[in-house]
């Protein structure tokens, strides 16, 4: 699975954001622009290219793409990637005094998932875990598409050719949970099975925004660490196993 999902969204809560996001409108430029700069206070701000929602719900750490029409806000951006969901910043949890927020977060790399559900501007559910972590948070009580892997129902299979690897350290692959909870709190998936009624996310339009904190490093700096990062690293070094199970180093030249 190459999955990643950083959004949250915003519905009334007397309608399901996967039936609004069936018919979705165009986004409204203005309300749109307004919802990135009450979500992204003192931030700079300015206009970046267009997207979807299927290609730009998880866009690099400068970017937002948002949309913004009757009963939905709707905004994907790394920095909602939060090992505690619980812990999204109060203005964000403020917005949603009388509507319903949904935050979903995952990374294929690791394994991990978070969601959360707020009802009100309450904290109604909170899910937060990976096999490296463990469960991280874990507040309220679990939504009824989640009993099934909570009751053993979608274990990990060994690896065929890895016999005596230790088992999985969680009753199940926390992306397969996070796919069924993006379609049930959202209304489609990236990577699960695409069933009838799923919401087309390609056909969901939203607009770009660079987004950069002025207390965080800047896109040069961050550039010039990464660049520091691969220095460092020194040339990439390639092996070949060998017939007695060890390893030789071998050189471009004998990749051929």
């Amino acid at each position: 699975m190459g999955a990643k999902t950083g959004v949250i969204a915003y519905s009334s809560s007397d309608t399901p954001l996967p039936r609004l996001l069936r018919t979705p409108a165009r986004p409204d430029a203005a309300a749109t622009a307004a919802l990135i700069e009450r979500s992204f206070p003192g931030w700079r701000i300015s206009p970046a290219e267009p997207g979807t929602l299927f290609d730009d719900i998880r866009p690099p750490d400068d970017l937002a793409y948002a949309t913004s029409f009757p009963g939905v806000d709707l905004i994907c951006c790394a920095h909602f990637m939060l090992d505690h969901p619980s812990q999204l910043p109060a203005h964000l949890v403020a917005a949603s005094e009388g509507r319903r927020l949904v935050l979903h977060a995952m990374h294929s790399v690791v394994d991990w998932l978070a969601f959360a559900v707020w009802e009100d501007g309450r904290l109604v559910r909170s899910l937060s875990l990976s096999p490296g972590n463990g469960i991280i948070e874990n507040v309220g009580e679990p939504y009824p598409f989640e009993l099934p892997y909570w009751n053993g129902e979608h274990p990990v299979p060994p690896t065929p050719d890895e016999p005596d690897e230790e088992p999985y350290p969680l009753p199940f692959h926390p992306l397969e949970l996070g796919e069924d909870a993006l379609r049930e709190l959202l209304g489609f998936t990236i990577e699960g099975t695409v069933e009838p009624g799923d919401v087309d996310a390609e056909e969901v339009e939203l607009l770009g925004f660079t987004v950069i904190d002025p207390d965080g490093p800047t896109p040069e700096e961050r550039r010039a660490e990464f660049e520091a990062l691969v220095a460092r690293m020194g040339e990439p070094r390639i092996f070949r196993p060998q017939p007695d199970g060890s390893l030789k180093e071998v050189g471009w030249d004998d990749l051929g």
